[in-house]
């Protein structure tokens, strides 16, 4: 068998033969271009066991059939030839020119791309659901490659002339292959409208996934296939005559039915065989649209129609440009028959679809197959190129809706995405722009973070290039670090895709984070030291503060949203007051209640209950429990800021809570903390707890502090009330005391 590396200098040589061949301006292309090919495929087998010229002599009769231009028809040669040629395009473009060039880079990539494919469901096995992935990725890529829709019309001739080769040599044909094949380019082959390569591809691909079923109705069809031709061929010739003596030119002939369309009308009907009733069909090709209503009005008259069965797709054409009548009626035998009638010029465009007028555009100013491809059909071909862009994304929509997802949101266009993929031949889908970075993100999160380079089709490049579709991508990557600061600078285009951008920003964010943490835990370590309590727990500590652990005690200290003086208070008691403003503390009968404090833990009556420091909740407060480690549970308000960050860490901890009955006859009461603000002077302190005592409110924790300039004191008190909404009108006559700014609970 040659190789690559053997056929290459053989593909050099040719060009210079080629190249004079290629100024005589009546060469044949087809022949021309199998000639290039021939000696550098002969002997060739592509991986499903097909000989490469066959294979590109199949795809080249599949386009002539449809109705393509020489030049396309001598691309499917140049396009094999690529594989054994050292530097492909270089070369197509020397012998046969640029356009070649091009549609050959293309193309070779595309059919990389879907071998890739192909490889790695094999790799997943039976993983369907990356198997599904990769099948849509395929589906994605054609669009990608849609701006030139030869490529697209050349891959479907290229599939077709694969399951022709399979079915032909009686060899099992890979389930991966027929599946992409009916789900991907019978859909495509659909939507331009080219129902020849459809219905074919549709059948072959059922042949293979469900042989049973095939057989099946190949073996009702055949049963009945004497019978319905006889049938078919009376009423051929009867429409026929009817239409003559009519005075309409007309052109009849019957119209095959196929399998897949058979058995899938049965299924999403739940029809039997015998009742399908276009399994029977005529076709009527006529000079115009009148004829066209001429026809149908003769048909009616001769047969009678069967109702519900008519549809007028010439008044209301398809969504790919399909025009044609539709009528189903009893015939002369009182059986079934539909009937369709259209013009030559919607015939065409039924065998050849939307495709047809651009494939003519191959053939230059001079025109192909008595056709000009200029003036007024310029403006047909552009017309034709927006209806097949038109449809090529209305089938992106269409799989986007059937793609599984509740919410099916509108399709990207194809040059939205682009399709890259990995050495182990998985293809990435990013947005158009994506670079290495994106790529590597795309992959995994921490592959994205240790990218350093990449080599993209095994060139090194910048890691802020932009891919394009069908390159091969290759990170480089550090054994440990973090992104780099400059990739969230929009200015430098490192970033394309904003999940990627936002994989980027949790990093630092989480950088941050520890750093906050660090310093946090600085901080509680400096004062543990002065208060001589370096051997106490600190997971202890933060959980007695009403914290998870100690890192989210250290984390709202180092952020400063949480004072030291808590941890201050709660290792050791308040300093006495200057002896000029010394107030009299009272045992807090709080704690000579006792208990629960009236607390009901909603549904609950048996767990131990306590009111939270930081916040200090009393009725008729809004209020949420908490769950802690060995203290029962934590009674914070719901506006409590440390309440709002332990539900973001532990959610399911926090429960329902309310205000009960205290436990015995005496009325419950509840500790506030009470802040002042105000201009520091000699009897401040006394005047405020006057106050509170006139009020008779148990004053039972009092903190002070002064500025250095002894400009302004900070007073903190800890009260007891028996309701919250007490407390509103004694801060209000504390506000009135001279010198006080404000006071209010904490």
């Amino acid at each position: 068998m040659k190789t690559a590396a053997d056929a290459a200098p053989e593909g050099t040589a040719a060009i210079v033969h080629l190249a004079s061949a290629a100024s005589g301006a009546e060469a044949d292309p087809v022949q021309r271009a199998r000639a290039f090919a021939e000696p550098l495929l002969a002997g060739q087998v592509f991986d499903t066991g097909e000989e490469a010229q066959s294979h590109a002599d199949g795809a080249a009769a599949v386009l002539r059939a449809i109705g393509a231009s020489p030049s396309l028809c001598a691309a499917s040669y140049l396009v094999y030839a690529g594989d054994y040629l050292q530097r492909p395009e270089e070369v197509v473009k020397k012998a046969f020119g640029e356009s070649y060039a091009s549609l050959v880079t293309l193309t070779r990539k595309l059919v990389q791309i879907q071998r890739a494919a192909r490889t790695a469901q094999v790799v997943h096995g039976r993983d369907e659901g990356q198997r599904a992935l990769q099948t849509e990725r395929v589906r994605k890529m054609l669009l990608a490659f849609s701006r030139d829709l030869r490529v697209v019309l050349l891959r479907l001739a290229s599939r077709l002339q694969t399951l022709r080769w399979y079915a032909a040599s009686k060899q099992p044909c890979p389930a991966d292959l027929a599946t992409e094949s009916q789900q991907v380019f019978a859909p495509l082959a659909n939507r331009l409208g080219i129902w020849q390569i459809k219905w074919e591809i549709e059948d072959l691909s059922f042949r293979f996934l469900q042989p049973q079923e095939y057989q099946a109705m190949a073996r009702l069809v055949d049963q009945t296939r004497a019978e319905r031709e006889l049938g078919v061929q009376a009423a051929r010739e009867e429409l026929r005559v009817l239409l003559a003596q009519a005075g309409i030119h007309a052109d009849v002939q019957g119209r095959p039915k196929h399998l897949y369309s058979i058995w899938k009308k049965m299924q999403g009907k739940g029809l039997s065989f015998a009742r399908v009733l276009d399994t029977r069909a005529l076709r009527v090709v006529v000079d115009d649209v009148a004829a066209c209503y001429a026809a149908l009005a003769q048909v009616h008259e001769a047969w009678a129609p069967m109702e519900g069965e008519f549809d007028d797709y010439i008044a209301r054409p398809k969504v790919n440009g399909y025009q044609s009548l539709h009528t189903v009626v009893l015939g002369s035998d009182g059986r079934p028959l539909e009937v369709q009638i259209r013009t030559r010029a919607m015939h065409e465009h039924s065998e050849h679809g939307v495709a047809a007028h651009w494939m003519y555009k191959e053939a230059g100013a001079r025109g192909y197959a008595g056709v000009s491809a200029s003036g007024e059909f310029e403006e047909r071909i552009n017309e034709a190129r927006k209806a097949v862009l038109r449809e090529l994304l209305a089938w992106e929509r269409e799989f986007t809706t059937q793609g599984g997802s509740d919410k099916a949101a509108p399709a990207a266009g194809a040059g939205d995405r682009i399709y890259v993929f990995t050495p182990q031949a998985t293809i990435i889908e990013l947005p158009a722009g994506g670079t290495p970075v994106d790529f590597a993100y795309a992959l995994h999160t921490d592959l994205g973070h240790r990218c350093r380079g990449a080599r993209v089709d095994g060139a090194m490049v910048p890691l802020g290039t932009p891919l394009k579709s069908g390159q091969t991508v290759d990170i480089v990557a550090a054994k440990e670090g973090g992104p780099s600061l400059d990739w969230l600078n929009t200015e430098l285009h490192y970033l394309a895709s904003p999940r990627s951008r936002a994989k980027v920003r949790a990093w630092f964010n989480a950088e941050q984070q520890g750093q906050t943490i660090a310093r946090g835990r600085e901080l509680v370590e400096k004062l543990l030291q002065r208060e001589g309590r370096t051997a106490l727990e600190r997971d202890a500590l933060a959980e007695r503060l009403g914290f998870k652990n100690a890192d989210a005690l250290f984390e709202v200290v180092g952020k400063d949203e949480y004072s030291l003086r808590h941890i201050e208070n709660l290792l050791r008691p308040a300093e006495p007051a200057p002896s000029d403003d010394r107030i009299a503390l009272h045992r807090p009968r709080s704690e000579a209640g006792g208990g629960r404090g009236g607390v009901l833990v909603v549904g609950i009556d048996s767990l131990m209950t306590t009111l939270a420091r930081c916040c200090r909740p009393a009725p008729p407060d809004a209020i949420n429990g908490f769950v802690t480690r060995g203290r029962g549970v934590a009674v914070h308000r719901r506006d409590c800021s440390n309440l709002r960050h332990m539900a973001e860490v532990s959610p399911g901890r926090v429960i329902e809570v309310a205000w009960g009955s205290p436990a015995s006859d005496r009325p419950a009461v509840y500790p506030l903390d009470v802040l002042v603000e105000a201009d520091d002077r000699p009897g401040l302190l006394r005047d405020i707890s006057e106050i509170f005592s006139k009020e008779k409110m148990n004053v039972t924790g009092v903190h002070t502090q002064s500025a250095k300039d002894r400009s302004t004191a900070w007073m903190s008190f800890t009260v007891e009330v028996q309701d919250a909404a007490r407390l509103a009108p004694v801060l209000a006559q504390v506000s009135r005391v001279a010198g006080v700014r404000h006071a209010r609970r904490k």
